[in-house]
C-alpha cells in the first residue's frame, strides 16, 4: 500500500523504550492538541494511513487516537526535529482532541472557551460556519443559516456592502468604526467561501505562494 505521506529522515526511537514523543497541533489553528509516543509500528501506520497512530504506555498496545471516540487526527504534514527524535505532527481534528471533551489536553474544561489566537480563532470561526451549512437544523435561527438559505447572491451582495463600509471608513478616517466593519467583512468573506466551497487555507496557499515568486511579491509586500 502506499503511504498517504513519508519524510526522509530516519527517526531516532529511544534506544531503552523503543519510543519517541509525538507533539500534535492542529494545522488551521496552530493550538497544541496533545502529546503522544509512538514506536516504529505506530509511525509506519501512521505514514500509512495519514491518521495519528500511538503507541499507549498505559494500554500497551498500538492506539489509533479517535478509535474509541471517532475524533481521528487527520495528518496535514509532519516535521521533524533538529535531533530526529521527536515529532511535530500538523493534523486536522474530527473533534476534541481531548477524552475530557476540550479541544486540547492543555486546557482545563473551564477554559475550554478561552480567547484563541488571532489566526486560530479565524479558523474556529470558520468551522463554526462550516458547522453552520452543513447543519442548518442544529441553529435555525442564526444569522448565517438564514445567509445561506437566501444563496450566494445574498451572500455576495453582503460581502459587497461590508467592504463599501469598510472603505467608507477607512477614507472617512473612522478609527473608532473601522475595527467594526472590517470585522463585518471578514465574517462575510468567510461564508462566502464556505457557500463556494473554498477553504480558507486555500487563500492562504495562495497568498504564500504570491509571497515565496519573486514577480509577485508586490501583491502581498506591506499586508
Amino acid at each position: 500500500m502506499t503511504p498517504a505521506f513519508s519524510v526522509a529522515t530516519e527517526l531516532r526511537f529511544d534506544p531503552a523504550t523503543g519510543l519517541l514523543p509525538a507533539i500534535i497541533q492542529d494545522a488551521d489553528t496552530g493550538q497544541v492538541l496533545m502529546l503522544g509516543y509512538m514506536n516504529a509500528e505506530a509511525w509506519d501506520l501512521t505514514q500509512r494511513d495519514g491518521r495519528v497512530t500511538f503507541f499507549s504506555r498505559s494500554k500497551n498496545r498500538l492506539w489509533v487516537k479517535g478509535e474509541s471516540s471517532g475524533n481521528f487526527l487527520t495528518v496535514r504534514s509532519v516535521h521533524v526535529d533538529c535531533d530526529a527524535d521527536t515529532l511535530l505532527i500538523r493534523a486536522t481534528p474530527a473533534g476534541p482532541t481531548c477524552h475530557r471533551g476540550t479541544v486540547s489536553c492543555f486546557e482545563q474544561p473551564e477554559q475550554a472557551h478561552a480567547p484563541a489566537a488571532p489566526i486560530g480563532f479565524l479558523a474556529d470561526l470558520e468551522r463554526l460556519i462550516v458547522e453552520r451549512h452543513q447543519f442548518p437544523e442544529r441553529a435555525p435561527t442564526s444569522y448565517t443559516v438564514s445567509l445561506f438559505k437566501k444563496g450566494m447572491p445574498k451572500i455576495a451582495q453582503k460581502v459587497g456592502e461590508e467592504a463599501v463600509e469598510t472603505v467608507i471608513d477607512a477614507v472617512g478616517g473612522n478609527r473608532e468604526g473601522l475595527p467594526g466593519e472590517v470585522a463585518d467583512l471578514l465574517y462575510h468573506l468567510l461564508v462566502l467561501l464556505v457557500a463556494a466551497g473554498v477553504p480558507m487555507s486555500e487563500v492562504i496557499d495562495v497568498l504564500q505562494e504570491r509571497h515565496r515568486l519573486p514577480n509577485t511579491r508586490h501583491l502581498t509586500e506591506g499586508k
